[in-house]
């Protein structure tokens, strides 16, 4: 139940505020805990609401952030052969556009020899914001990004160690190490589990961590917190998250820290589609909610072969 799930406004923030993800990503419906031909996904709380729109492949291609009844942002996403190559995110302020804040992102592809994608970002107001170059290596991997803009020229490197069964991305921007990610597998009674430990850096000096491990279906069982300790030269854990499922859903998530335990228990309910998506979340005890309204695709009727006798 928890996997990628992308919160409300998160899609939205992440672009209007220049915050930039590592590599260029195409949405899917499993990242936003929906399963099945899902069509659309209007997902309300009660702080706003926010939309998703499918294509039949199940790739994002709309959302729209409410933040009240005047103000929203609406964000296309096109794509050409599965790559996506324009997205375009509008922002309207007392039902106006605003064509100052609102911008376009433009793909541009190339795979000789190597892959290498070119995006510009254009303001609707025809001002250029930006340029983001990104090369890949013979396997496919991301190994630069260069990014162009007022400011001047910035340069983020990636390097890749295996190492027996785990695999460290290292992150550097202008030489200067940033984040490690580390993926590796963990041997349990309960089968092999994923372990995901993402170390952070200010000026290349440790600050936090994080260490996520998933279960063989890919369920997130614990998180845990760190923050650097400068004498003693390690990082220490400052709380951990355990995730208990019920028949794969999510029942309850206790937080431990050194001297606090708390409990946030989760009820679900289902619609009656066969992908059995969840349509209300509540969270108790602070009684949050969260509703989903579904549509989905039609059923393809498979045409009968005709009769040859």
């Amino acid at each position: 139940m928890i996997k990628n799930y992308t919160a409300l406004f998160f899609i939205s923030f992440f672009l209007a505020s220049g915050v930039r993800s590592q590599e260029i990503q195409i949405f899917k419906v499993e990242d936003f805990d929906l399963s099945g031909s899902v069509k659309s996904c209007l997902v309300i709380t009660d702080y706003g609401r926010e939309s998703f729109e499918f294509n039949k492949k199940g790739i994002l291609t709309k959302t729209v952030t409410q933040y009240n009844d005047t103000d929203q942002d609406i964000t296309y996403y096109k794509y050409n052969n599965g790559e996506l190559v324009e997205r375009r995110m509008e922002s309207y302020k007392n039902n106006v556009l605003d064509a100052a804040t609102s911008m376009a992102n433009f793909y541009e592809i190339d795979t000789v020899p190597q892959r290498r994608v070119l995006e510009k970002i254009i303001s609707y107001d025809k001002d250029f914001l930006e340029q983001q170059e990104y090369l890949y290596d013979d396997e496919g991997r991301l190994t630069r990004i260069i990014t162009s803009n007022s400011e001047g020229v910035d340069e983020t490197t990636f390097e890749y160690t295996p190492y027996k069964n785990e695999l460290t991305t290292s992150i550097f921007t202008n030489g200067i190490l940033e984040k490690t990610i580390r993926n590796s597998e963990r041997k349990s009674a309960k089968g092999t589990q994923k372990v995901v430990l993402t170390k952070e850096y200010i000026d290349g000096e440790p600050n936090v961590a994080t260490e996520e491990v998933f279960n063989a279906a890919d369920n997130l069982v614990t998180s845990e917190f760190f923050q650097y300790d400068f004498e003693e030269k390690e990082f220490v854990s400052q709380r951990k998250l355990f995730y208990h499922y019920v028949n794969g859903v999510l029942d309850k998530v206790v937080t431990k820290t050194v001297n606090t335990e708390s409990v946030e228990n989760y009820i679900f309910q289902f619609d009656s589609h066969g992908e059995k998506n969840w349509v209300k979340k509540i969270v108790t005890p602070g009684n949050t909610y969260t509703t989903r309204v579904i549509k989905y695709y039609p059923k393809e009727v498979e045409k009968a072969e005709p009769n040859q006798g």
